[in-house]
């Protein structure tokens, strides 16, 4: 009996010693993250996989409202200053501590020469650092959304880039660094393994200072770039989620035991821009000049373009035209000016003949094949709309690691183009900086058209630091009017939000279209 008694004690200690097995969720988009470094890239995929490794100062709740993350909190201690008290007791995934250096030095590296997010912090003049978890940011002028704008702003440490050679960030495609393909962050997870154009895996990093929400041991991001495969996959319950779901396969996935479907108006506007600064465009059949600088052609352009054909047949119900350059629920927004000309193809033919185009022209539309939705197909039902104006539209569709890295600073290397863009902040105010303000203000690198006017400049200086609402909105709304009068951008719709889960899978949705994994269950 003695023998017996030690070998079930033996044997309970070798079960409970024995690891429950690993809650993992694995989800599938058909497209990569770019890179590691958060400083590469100002795009929703990228910032939502690095937003679970790495931390802002503040961050977004469930309803997108903002509460203290890396700061416990922060005041406005007068027009032009604001004072963040930092966290005690956060540690850095190494075991380092998070102090008031790592916000100081992530500034520095955020405002180099060669990061693509300045824009995040372009209304701050200088950080001081007044003990180890107190900051202080100096504004330019004073800046009422300036909490807002810090929720995409991660916090990098400072030891671990400085030892990995990796204080600045590098532009992709000129020159490679540590922090592009290995990750140090605050966050819940922490990158366990990384394949570029496969699979990226996080783990759940266990000394998290904040108390998790989510089950999880491991997250597997998969890039599955075949629509039929990725919906397969989540089908055969190879995938517990996968972003973005084919219009095509909605009503199927709906109808399918087992699988839900989740739905909801995306705060992202989808966008044409056309470069209105170069005397010759790249990639244009007409030589010498530059018909993008002829309002006539750009408003011929507006009028020959369906948006509504777009939304309905083509995205088939997920998108809902637009004719501002931020969506409905976007600070800013007013439905009264969201009023698009219909289309008119003989007044489209009309203005082309009148600038000296009657036979039309060739010109090629970049576009991404694997980020927004249909955005391959829109562009081929665009070129056929403009066909009936004459223009001759050669579509380039690629992946949008390469779509991205042709048309973004420093080289612009686009003539004609469709993006989406979700504004940081959720407030206007990040588009015109980002997208509409003269490069020359170097508020950001996202003016990709190369327009400029004075009165926007002006205007977006005053909107960064109007406090009275009324009058900051009546500034928005000039600039929305001075945009839609000369189109240098042609906004084309606001873009629904269609994810597909495993029924046993609980997540949150937020417009934004992010996928924070610290709320994600696995039952």
């Amino acid at each position: 009996m003695k023998k017996y008694l030690l070998g079930f004690a033996a044997s309970v200690a070798l079960l409970s010693a024995v690891p429950a097995q690993a809650v993992t969720f694995k989800w599938a988009n058909d497209g990569d993250v770019r890179a590691m470094d958060p400083n590469t890239l100002d795009e929703t995929v990228q910032n939502s996989f690095l937003g679970n490794i790495y931390e802002p100062l503040v961050r977004r709740n469930k309803k997108l409202e903002v509460e203290p993350a890396l700061a416990v909190s922060y005041k406005q201690t007068s027009p032009t200053v604001w004072t963040f008290k930092l966290r005690p007791n956060v540690k850095w995934q190494d075991g380092h501590a998070f102090t008031a250096d790592d916000v100081v030095f992530s500034f520095k590296r955020i405002t180099s020469k060669t990061s693509q997010t300045g824009g995040n912090v372009a209304s701050v003049k200088e950080v001081r650092k007044i003990d180890d978890l107190t900051v202080e940011f100096e504004t330019k002028a004073p800046d009422p959304i300036l909490p807002q704008a810090f929720t995409n702003w991660p916090m990098l440490p400072k030891h671990w880039m400085e030892a990995n050679n990796s204080a600045e960030p590098v532009v992709i495609g000129t020159g490679e660094n540590y922090a592009l393909r290995n990750a140090m962050g605050t966050g819940p997870f922490k990158l366990a393994s990384r394949e570029a154009d496969r699979k990226s895996v996080l783990e759940k990093n266990p000394g998290w200072w904040d108390k998790p929400e989510h089950n999880l041991d491991r997250s597997e991001f998969n890039v599955i770039t075949n629509a039929a495969t990725r919906v397969a996959a989540l089908l055969s319950g190879e995938m517990d989620m996968i972003y973005s779901v084919p219009p095509q396969d909605i009503e199927r996935l709906k109808a399918a035991e087992g699988i839900k479907v989740l739905q909801g108006p995306e705060l992202r506007t989808i966008y044409l821009g056309m470069d209105v600064d170069r005397d010759e465009l790249l990639f244009s059949s007409v030589k010498g000049k530059n018909p993008f600088k002829d309002l006539r052609v750009r408003k011929a352009f507006l009028l020959a373009i369906d948006t509504d054909a777009i939304t309905k047949r083509v995205m088939r119900g997920q998108g809902f035209p637009l004719f501002e350059m931020w969506a409905n629920g976007v600070n800013g927004y007013n439905k009264a000016l969201d009023v698009r000309p219909k289309v008119d193809i003989p007044a489209a033919k009309k203005l082309l003949e009148e600038a000296g185009y009657k036979d039309g022209f060739t010109v090629t539309l970049d576009c991404s094949n694997d980020r927004y939705i249909a955005d391959e197909a829109i562009c081929t039902a665009i070129s056929s709309m403009l066909a009936r104006i004459n223009v001759k539209v050669e579509v380039y569709a690629r992946t949008k690691v390469k779509f991205f890295a042709d048309i973004a600073y420093p080289g612009y290397k686009t003539s004609f183009y469709m993006l989406g863009w979700t504004p940081s902040t959720y407030d206007a105010a990040n588009v015109i900086g980002d997208h509409i303000a003269s490069r020359s203000l170097k508020l950001s690198v996202g003016n990709v058209t190369g327009y400029s006017n004075a009165r926007v400049d002006a205007l977006i200086g005053m909107i960064n630091q109007e406090i009275d609402p009324a009058k900051r909105q009546a500034q928005i709304d000039e600039v929305t009017k001075i945009v839609q009068a000369e189109l240098p951008y042609i906004p084309l719709h606001q873009q629904g939000l269609t994810w597909a889960t495993r029924k046993n899978i609980d997540l949150v949705q937020p417009a934004d279209n992010t996928i924070p994994m610290r709320w994600v269950q696995v039952h």
